[in-house]
């Protein structure tokens, strides 16, 4: 069963991103430690007494479409939805204005990774939601607002993004869903696939976001707009109305994340769904990444909740399970004293605790560049970082997941103990809102190469920053950490000066790139993890807090440093010499 880590995400708000500085925000002055402390105490009982138990039965009975289009979920699910509703979850983040409660993302993130590691499956209708809020928040009309955010934002209804199409999938370019004017709507016609949550009978209606052409359009990315469909007709006193043109044709069988429901939906079989266009026509693009990169930056956080819930159930099992006496150890003793499941346990819940910490690093980022004095440097280092949280969080949660099967032994390869389920369900994470390689063209050539490495040089500067900081203040085993990851950053210079000069040979750049994301990520994980570290030697000097949970925050520090940052030196090889053995390879030979 699941048990949120509320102390470590407390620890992450209060010491590496400060409450204080969030509070200061416009806005977030209902920001507070006591605040917090009742958030996570409150979300941590929905996701481990309501969310959590649904999570194997999902898993086994998987979503069910009928004949006639609709689809059902299994037994608890819609309650489950409603208790995040009553509650007021799923506009935590969201505009009070229209019935949010207007929160930092920041605290949001570890809220909803509770939701994702207590049931991926069932969170993901969540999140789509809140993508769909965030989009409409911008660029709705003030009427749209008024139709669509106050019942998403309730929960009455919940949202899709629909960008995929049997021929277009990372080429948005080629997709040929239609818009036809008619009237003060649209009539939407063409098929959309890999629809998460696009039909399910948990809300009372569903806001399909989708990308489509109007008659008159340019072609490729430069002629699609963005249009809300609902399901169901919106009467214009806001009650419900008519069945839209939108059917369900299938959902898909998958690997994992069986109880979400992945959808192909048919637009327009009869004669065309209503739908209203946001903003203006030919921008869709442009509006529908204003979802994405929130949707990003939410998918890494899977990648940490999905971590999280395996490492739990490998704990658990390690301090139960008995096999052989551990070398210097007692008959008798559980396998958690064997040095590789202690080495594997200590790695897991290092890199744990370094992704979660940069997820609200790069959270508080997002949240100061909507209102900080300095909103445009938060904007540049949140739009640098969530490639990297994206990109190197799920790649990471592969690792952890696989793990924490190998933990398990021959057991972790059968479905009865369901640790096989969080390695399925990690599957997924690295593919979906972006390919790992589309994250690293993104860093590469939109936040590296176009402004020359001036962001990721100013991100090195500030963790040197950090790094010199502690050296002059801490102890000697804390400075010992700050030193390694200067080191790192030394050799993170090394690789990025290696970048720009293949700048004029794209295939180059694009071929270190997956490696240049997974570098950065492990040393931004560093420096979070050393700035963790000198937070917990300071409170344990000053007998504040759990004395345990500060010397097991250093200990591990000291292993992230050991087996996780090392990495950054390998990575670092592999960019300079990969692509030119890469550029010697015939396809034809493989």
């Amino acid at each position: 069963m699941y048990k949120a880590p509320v102390d470590d995400m407390k620890f992450a708000l209060a010491h590496l991103v400060g409450i204080d500085d969030i509070a200061s925000l416009p806005g977030m002055d209902m920001v507070s430690d006591d605040l917090v402390e009742a958030v996570l105490e409150e979300a941590g009982k929905v996701a481990g007494d309501i969310i959590a138990p649904l999570n194997h039965d999902g898993d086994v009975l998987g979503a069910t479409r009928h004949d006639d289009g609709s689809v059902s979920l299994p037994d608890g699910f819609g309650a489950a939805w409603q208790a995040l509703a009553t509650g007021g979850w799923i506009g935590f983040e969201a505009d009070p204005d229209h019935g949010g409660q207007g929160l930092p993302l920041c605290l949001g993130s570890v809220v909803s990774e509770m939701w994702n590691s207590a049931n991926m499956s069932f969170a993901l209708c969540h999140l789509l939601t809140q993508g769909a809020i965030d989009a409409l928040e911008q660029v709705a009309s003030p009427e749209q607002k008024a139709t669509f955010l106050p019942n998403l934002i309730s929960g009455e209804w919940s949202g899709t993004m629909n960008l995929t199409e049997p021929q277009a999938g990372t080429d948005l370019g080629a997709l040929r869903t239609m818009a036809t004017p008619n009237g003060d709507h649209y009539l939407i016609k063409g098929q959309k696939i890999y629809i998460t949550y696009g039909q399910h009978d948990m809300s009372k209606n569903i806001i399909h976001l989708v990308l489509a052409r109007t008659p008159d359009a340019p072609d490729g990315v430069k002629g699609i707009s963005l249009f809300a469909v609902p399901k169901i007709l919106v009467n214009d006193d806001g009650s419900l109305g008519e069945a839209n043109d939108v059917f369900c044709v299938s959902i898909e069988k998958k690997l994992g994340i069986k109880a979400s429901p992945t959808a192909v939906l048919q637009y327009g079989d009869n004669n065309g769904a209503v739908g209203y266009l946001i903003g203006e026509e030919n921008k869709g693009l442009e509006y529908m990444f204003l979802m994405m990169n929130n949707a990003r930056f939410a998918v890494g956080m899977q990648g940490v909740a999905i971590s999280e819930r395996a490492y739990q159930q490998a704990v658990h099992y390690a301090h139960d399970r008995v096999q052989g006496t551990p070398i210097a150890g007692n008959k008798g003793d559980s396998i958690i004293h064997h040095p590789d499941v202690l080495r594997m346990l200590t790695i897991m819940k290092a890199e744990i605790e370094a992704m979660r910490a940069l997820m609200v690093v790069g959270g508080a980022c997002l949240d100061k560049s909507h209102g900080d004095e300095n909103a445009a440097f938060w904007h540049e280092r949140a739009s640098l970082l969530i490639p990297v949280i994206k990109g190197w969080m799920t790649e990471r949660s592969q690792a952890l997941t696989s793990d924490a099967v190998q933990i398990h032994g021959g057991m972790g390869f059968i479905e009865e103990t369901g640790v096989a389920q969080h390695y399925r369900d990690a599957r997924i994470l690295p593919i979906y809102e972006g390919t790992t390689a589309i994250q690293a063209n993104d860093l590469v050539f939109r936040k590296t190469l176009r402004d020359g490495g001036a962001a990721v040089t100013s991100l090195f500067a500030d963790i040197d920053t950090d790094m010199n900081a502690i050296i002059t203040t801490q102890n000697d085993s804390t400075m010992a950490l700050a030193k390694q990851v200067k080191q790192a950053v030394d050799t993170g210079r090394q690789a990025l000066d290696s970048l720009l000069a293949r700048a004029n040979n794209p295939r180059d750049a694009a071929a270190a790139g997956v490696d240049f994301i997974m570098l950065i990520g492990y040393l931004t994980g560093g420096w979070q993890m050393a700035r963790a570290a000198a937070a917990a030697s300071k409170a344990e000097a000053e007998q504040a807090g759990n004395p345990d949970f500060m010397k097991a925050k250093q200990v591990s520090a000291t292993a992230y440093m050991a087996y996780s940052l090392p990495e950054v030196g390998k990575l670092a090889s592999k960019m300079m010499a990969g692509p030119d053995a890469l550029a010697k390879m015939d396809v034809n030979w493989l």
